[in-house]
């Protein structure tokens, strides 16, 4: 994809969604790694947490998009693709609870995002890999544009999506849709169903995949709120 195209811009704007619906818990990490720290120290972590987050976002989003033409990969970030869209809508448990230790250094908040960024980011891996399409560009501009956005406004964004329930639910269809695309994208699954029928299939596959993310979740979320009515009646 070009700059000057059309698809390119659709595609950055994708990748700025995505992250911010699901940065959410990281730009929480760092806020808590630096919460022990003095207000200048504070402050300093906040932005080099920023810079850890989005390397490492890069450099792995980059592993996984080299290694996308690997056969029956793209099938495998395709259904990591649902998963990770229907966890994004479904209700969550009031019982979990982040517990992240406040660091006394910088240098020790420093070292706790970068570890936390490292084991949380596969869902953003995946997702983005799947819309950058082996661009370095995309990656570059998306990345160094949402990170710091959520980070730097992270209460504003989640009141936003807290308001607009709605932006979730748009942001888990098109995952969804990506993973439909994706699935018949991958360079096994063109080799077995043959590259015609793969193309044929493929704005369709993308818009099951859409549904189906949105069905699950609407699915999952009546079942927990008859769950929670019907304890309320049991009281």
């Amino acid at each position: 994809m070009e700059i000057n195209d059309t698809a390119f811009w659709l595609a950055l704007g994708q990748i700025i969604w995505i992250n911010i619906l699901l940065s959410g818990d990281n730009a929480v990490v760092i806020a808590m790694a630096c919460r022990s720290l003095s207000d200048r120290a504070r402050y300093w972590g906040m932005i080099l947490g920023a810079g850890v987050a989005v390397l490492l976002r890069i450099i792995f989003t980059g592993i996984v998009t080299t290694l996308m033409n690997v056969p029956y990969l793209k099938a495998a970030g395709a259904i990591a693709l649902f998963y990770i869209a229907i966890d994004l809508v479904k209700p969550k448990s009031d019982e979990h609870e982040e517990t992240v230790a406040g660091a006394d250094t910088l240098y020790k908040a420093m070292i706790t995002i970068g570890i936390a960024d490292v084991v949380m980011s596969l869902d953003n891996v995946v997702a983005i890999a799947a819309v950058a399409k082996g661009s370095w560009l995309l990656l570059l501009i998306g990345l160094g544009i949402s990170i710091p956005m959520i980070v730097a406004g992270s209460a504003i964004v989640m009141k936003m999506l807290d308001r607009f329930p709605l932006l979730v639910w748009a942001g888990a269809a098109l995952l969804g849709w990506i993973g439909g695309d994706l699935f018949l994208n991958d360079v096994g699954v063109i080799s077995y169903l043959g590259k015609d029928v793969a193309s044929a299939w493929e704005k369709p596959a993308a818009f099951g995949g859409a549904l189906f993310v949105v069905a699950v979740g609407a699915w999952l979320y009546y079942v927990r709120r008859a769950e929670a009515t019907a304890n309320q009646h049991s009281k």
